[in-house]
């Protein structure tokens, strides 16, 4: 390993950094993949060597999260913002052509049905944004579905979760998925892990029968996934914890995997977006992206060889309470913010601000980068400071983190 990049801390929000043992492996297969002479960003993707890698990096994934067989894993490009679209129309297909339930009106199949959001950030407020749009341009004076905000957390400048009493899911048999967004990379929050928190995703309020979306991207593989068979579907942009961007994993119930050809289908499902495409496909229906689905066999190898997701949960929840107590510790001295609410703190993407504005935040990373502190600066659209704490920041660049921070708060308070 390279004297800078050891004397480097990424804190980058995604693409984020990667092992380097993982990295230093990957070094040779560029040039010579499995003693083949060819780099593996050279070999057939048709090819047996790296159908062994695709194979590995599906029953890594399945290993450790305990992926029913009833769930299939698909491997696909456009990242998570290409899942906003591919739900809505997979989805509402599969609401269109399951069966007719003898308990509930035969009009309520006819109608159009409601497709359920809960909005607690800037992703998942883009995604049910993408969903109006799509179904409202495909018929604009008949939409193909409808869009039911169940709880939405805007007022509060996204800084808190939606109280049991806030939810508003659409009554049993009307809706034809409901979505969340597990953590929200900008804002920094995030669901708690359990079901008893206060702030935790209320599975029991969903009717049933009701697909359950989710969007891990942030947070996938950094702890194991609760309730995971309650899931009908789990996306995930591989460019935080697994690879390079340009990978999404997509987690779907067999059930859903419908014909896009179907006439019942409400909406043309793109066959690269059909998930029974990918799924009959093998995720190879195009070519799939090799280097990042090599790079994740090898980081799902690498979790399973050390604590599994089980001592991943636990490195982790280290560093960001160790990260959260030095920022409380600057609120008190007046020099930092902290907005979002305690039971919602993301514990992958902490933001705060600092005392004094737009010279206080660049004085702040000013002097990060520095001291080898690198990509804190929160994003665009919000401002503020950022440290996303994926799965390859250390333990030891977090403390180099708190210790500038120590710093900054003594130098700023006095």
């Amino acid at each position: 390993m390279s004297d800078l990049r050891a004397q480097t801390h990424n804190f980058g929000a995604g693409p984020s950094p990667l092992p380097t043992s993982v990295l230093q492996e990957a070094q040779g297969a560029l040039l010579d993949f499995a003693g083949t002479g060819v780099g593996i960003c050279e070999v057939s993707h048709r090819g047996k060597e790296f159908a062994k890698v695709i194979k590995d990096a599906e029953a890594g994934i399945r290993s450790l999260l305990a992926i029913p067989a009833t769930h299939s894993i698909l491997f696909t490009q456009g990242g998570g913002t290409t899942q906003f679209a591919s739900v809505v129309l997979n989805l509402l297909a599969y609401h269109a052509q399951k069966p007719k339930s003898t308990t509930r009106p035969t009009s309520l199949n006819v109608s159009p049905p409601k497709m359920d959001y809960v909005v607690t950030g800037t992703w998942s407020k883009k995604a049910s944004t993408e969903a109006h749009r799509l179904t409202e341009l495909l018929n604009p004076h008949n939409p193909t579905a409808l869009l039911n905000v169940v709880a939405n957390t805007k007022p509060s400048g996204y800084t808190n979760l939606p109280r049991r009493e806030d939810y508003n899911f659409s009554p049993k048999g009307e809706a034809a998925f409901v979505y969340y967004c597990e953590n929200e990379t900008i804002n920094g929050v995030q669901f708690p892990e359990g079901t008893e928190e206060e702030g935790s995703f209320p599975f029991d309020l969903v009717p049933e029968g009701t697909p359950l979306v989710a969007d891990f991207s942030s947070s996938f593989l950094s702890r194991p996934i609760a309730n995971i068979d309650r899931y009908d579907v789990i996306y995930a942009g591989a460019q935080k914890n697994l690879s390079p961007s340009g990978l999404t994993i997509v987690i779907v119930r067999n059930e859903l995997l419908v014909d896009a050809n179907d006439p019942r289908t409400p909406i043309p499902i793109p066959e690269i977006l059909s998930y029974k495409t990918l799924a009959d496909s093998g995720s190879m229906y195009n070519t799939p992206p090799v280097f990042p689905i090599y790079i994740t066999a090898l980081v799902v190898k690498l979790l399973g060889e050390t604590g599994g997701l089980e001592g991943k949960r636990e490195v982790n929840d280290r560093k960001a309470k160790a990260l959260y107590e030095a920022l409380e510790k600057g609120v008190e001295k007046g020099v930092v913010e902290l907005n979002v609410a305690k039971e919602a703190r993301s514990w992958m993407n902490v933001v705060w601000k600092v005392a004094g504005g737009d010279e206080g935040e660049k004085r702040f990373l000013a002097g990060a980068e520095a001291k080898g502190l690198r990509q804190l600066k929160g994003h665009r659209s919000i401002g503020g400071i950022r440290a996303s704490l994926y799965n390859a920041v250390t333990e030891y660049s977090v403390a180099q983190l708190i210790d500038y921070i120590n710093e900054f708060v003594a130098q700023e308070s006095k």
